[in-house]
């Protein structure tokens, strides 16, 4: 910490008194500013374990807010370590409100924030790819059933050169069943790629902790072109973002076998995690593959 504060210091011309860790992640984390009197400076800055990452949300973020009709928060640069080791550190807007997984006031309330935030994703997923599918870094022209096999098939072979990942031989076999029955998962697949979030999350949504309005959306995955499908498979962890899932069926549904294939994209994004950080989430990973058992049968 105290060596990024030293660089964040001598980034941005004035001296840090201290960095205060809000939110993190096993690939990222979000720190508060202090300027050299102790308050609070008015943007945040977010460190990257992988290099490269900090330059393709920066990109991702510029991208959203120019096609979308919600707030994004203002990128003011990039930090990397090219010539020596150290995390890269992207620079963003410090946006005020609560994340939306905080209840609202009153069931009115919810109702109105959840039309909000249907209109704001609808927004992005009415910007089509033109036939481009992938992440900020690496889109082709492809279909998703076929760009998401080559995925599956990069961590697959990226997975199996390591001996001590934690995961158990059931856990390999799951994997190894979910890529065999790739076809029969995405079977009459139709769905068009678009703009995505790639991380949309009830904590990825800021909203006035008064008002219950939607302030912003912040914190954006990489994927860049993909199915509607795949902005909402995270939606689905408690009660109110299944809530917000529904609501957003009512204006624009997807396909039934949505349902189960929300399962193969837990699983597999668990298992990028693991190798990106080292770390997954061992509860959404059995939990995925419990669920997705029968339709692999």
């Amino acid at each position: 910490m105290d060596r990024l504060r030293a660089e964040l210091s001598h980034l941005l011309g004035e001296k840090l008194s201290r960095l205060e860790c809000i939110n993190e992640k096993a690939d990222s984390t979000l720190w508060s500013l202090y300027d050299s009197e102790g308050h609070a400076m008015p943007l945040l800055a977010r460190s990257f374990s992988t290099p490269g990452v900090a330059k393709q949300v920066a990109w991702k973020i510029s991208m959203l807010a120019r096609s979308g009709t919600v707030r994004m928060p203002v990128v003011y640069g990039v930090m990397t370590h090219e010539d020596h080791p150290g995390q890269d550190v992207l620079l963003i807007e410090r946006l005020h409100g609560v994340p939306v997984e905080a209840p609202a006031r009153t069931p009115a309330r919810w109702e109105q924030l959840k039309e909000q935030i249907v209109e704001a994703l609808l927004a992005w997923h009415r910007v089509d790819s033109h036939g481009c599918v992938g992440v900020v870094d690496s889109t082709q022209e492809n279909i998703w059933p076929s760009w998401y096999r080559q995925r599956v098939e990069v961590l697959w072979s990226t997975l199996n050169q390591y001996h001590n990942t934690g995961l158990t031989m059931q856990d390999k076999r799951m994997l190894f069943r979910t890529r065999e029955c790739l076809d029969g998962l995405f079977a009459g697949f139709n769905d068009n790629s678009v703009l995505v979030h790639g991380n949309f999350t009830l904590r990825s949504m800021l909203k006035d902790a008064r008002s219950d309005q939607l302030v912003a959306v912040v914190n954006p995955g990489v994927m860049l072109w993909a199915p509607r499908e795949y902005d909402l498979f995270r939606l689905l962890d408690d009660g109110l973002g299944e809530s917000l899932f529904w609501s957003y069926l009512q204006r624009a549904p997807v396909a039934e076998s949505f349902m189960w294939r929300r399962w193969l994209y837990v699983l597999w994004d668990e298992v990028a995690q693991l190798l990106q950080t080292g770390r997954m989430n061992r509860q959404a990973f059995d939990s995925a593959s419990k669920s997705l058992l029968p339709w692999l049968a």
